[in-house]
């Protein structure tokens, strides 16, 4: 894939780059370890003081980058603006909390005398240039959300971000240089997926993170095997969205819609599967159908369109063929379902049901506006349907009876489970998954000790 802006409305080529070539990505290499000799050794309060800088410039530049990152990869550009927002609180976040989420501990004084030691203590200590392989789907967020606990813990970071919006990753360099943190703190790669194999392998770069696909996934977890390094993976995920009979219907299939169609339909956390109570099936179906027939489509960039394109036309090309799949295997199809005529990469909000195993669109992540109804007889076969997925990144779960909610918090595979509310990932909660979704954690005090060397200080006489 050429590294280039694609406006996915009209398939128009805006910028092109050339990638990087060996002397430049060996020079910033080489920056990466020597700025991190220094950069490890600033206090807390010094961070602090670069990463809110940051997030003041973010919430000043928050209107033209929306639109980049829009005309980037399409999503409805008061989405744009929303996630450079949520970008900007994270920072702060991080900058206020980063001290005391990685303070020195002591251990217990019964432990410490046991040990034999007058003083123990445990130290959060940064690893080094960390490398973070990034999607396109929410490119200011899942980068920040890398950046700011690793710039707080006193790690440099190396980012190759998607192809398709390099305006996105030179604007995070620029922003951290403005800022004022020191060349070599945070250095955008713009080189393909074929140069990763090498930069990670590289003994400089000592941990990498990554959010992507699962072949990406399954690439980058085995180099670093072969190479001892620590990584953390966020790949795909199809969650599912449980309505039990004692829900607020209503209130279930209005939500539902947004945590469908979201940037477009197009996020790993995005309800996928809905699975309903049979008592309550009908009602809600016919209130989910109808209100994803009334979302307005249209082009990302006007104030009122709740869904835009998709980021690319292959990205089109395989929801399109999930839907045929299942649509050829008998799956019935409530809205939506037909590739529209005319430019640009959209495809409707739609609505199938009569989801059998055997259809593709069962076990494969519908990375696009695309929604599966299941009909559940008990709480038993609502947990079967939502656990029969390789994929365990999060949940969703409507039911206001207190015994519902702790079945499905014991029992659904997820890394988190909502009740009564959407999946929105948040800087004070740890995020990530299970089985096919990957390993380690984003976030909280989590997220920002994945990338420390967790270190046992012991004293004695």
């Amino acid at each position: 894939m050429p590294i280039a802006t694609v406006n996915p409305a009209n398939g128009e080529t805006l910028k092109t780059y050339e990638p990087m070539g060996e002397e430049e990505l060996e020079r910033r290499l080489q920056l990466a370890e020597a700025t991190f000799r220094t950069y490890r050794t600033t206090t807390f309060a010094e961070r602090s003081r670069l990463l809110n800088k940051a997030a003041d410039l973010l919430e000043e530049d928050q209107q033209e980058i929306g639109r980049v990152m829009t005309t980037e990869m399409g999503k409805p550009v008061k989405q744009a603006r929303a996630e450079a927002a949520k970008c900007a609180k994270a920072m702060r976040w991080y900058a206020e909390r980063a001290e005391g989420l990685l303070a020195d501990q002591e251990p217990a004084e019964s432990d410490v005398r046991d040990s034999g030691a007058l003083r123990v203590r445990v130290r959060y200590r940064p690893l080094g240039p960390v490398l973070a392989v990034m999607p396109w789907n929410f490119p200011l967020w899942q980068v920040i959300r890398f950046a700011a606990p690793a710039l707080m813990a006193g790690n440099v970071g190396l980012l190759k971000h998607a192809s398709n919006v390099p305006q996105t990753a030179l604007y995070l360099e620029d922003l951290f240089h403005r800022a004022g943190f020191k060349e070599g703190c945070f250095q955008t790669l713009l080189i393909g997926s074929g140069a990763v194999d090498a930069v990670l392998r590289d003994e400089r770069v000592k941990a990498a993170t990554l959010t992507g696909s699962e072949p990406a996934g399954r690439a980058v977890a085995a180099a670093s095997g072969e190479m001892i390094k620590k990584t953390v993976l966020e790949l795909g995920g199809s969650d599912p969205y449980v309505v039990m009979p004692s829900a607020d219907l209503d209130r279930a299939a209005r939500i539902a819609v947004t945590a469908r169609v979201q940037n477009n339909g197009q996020s790993c956390i995005a309800a996928k599967r809905f699975i309903v109570h049979s008592d309550v099936y009908d009602a809600f179906a016919e209130k989910f159908v109808a209100d994803m027939k009334a979302l307005k489509i249209g082009d990302p960039l006007e104030e009122d369109t709740e869904v835009g394109p998709l980021a690319s036309e292959q990205g089109r090309s395989d929801l399109e063929e999930l839907v045929d799949d299942a649509k050829r295997s008998g799956a019935e199809v409530l809205c939506g379902g037909q590739r529209p005529e005319g430019p640009g990469w959209y495809y409707p909000p739609t609505v199938l049901a009569g989801i059998t195993r055997e259809m593709r669109i069962h076990r494969e992540e519908a990375f696009g506006p695309v929604a599966t109804l299941y009909r559940a007889g008990d709480l038993d076969e609502a947990v079967l349907i939502a656990n029969d997925s390789p994929f365990g990144l999060s949940s969703n779960v409507w039911t206001r009876d207190d015994n519902e909610v702790e079945r499905f918090a014991r029992d659904l595979e997820a890394g988190a489970v909502y009740v009564n509310g959407m999946t929105a990932s948040h800087p004070a909660f740890p995020f990530g998954g299970v089985k096919r979704s990957g390993y380690g954690r984003e976030l909280s005090e989590h997220g920002i000790r994945e990338f420390c060397n967790i270190t046992t200080v012991w004293q004695g006489a």
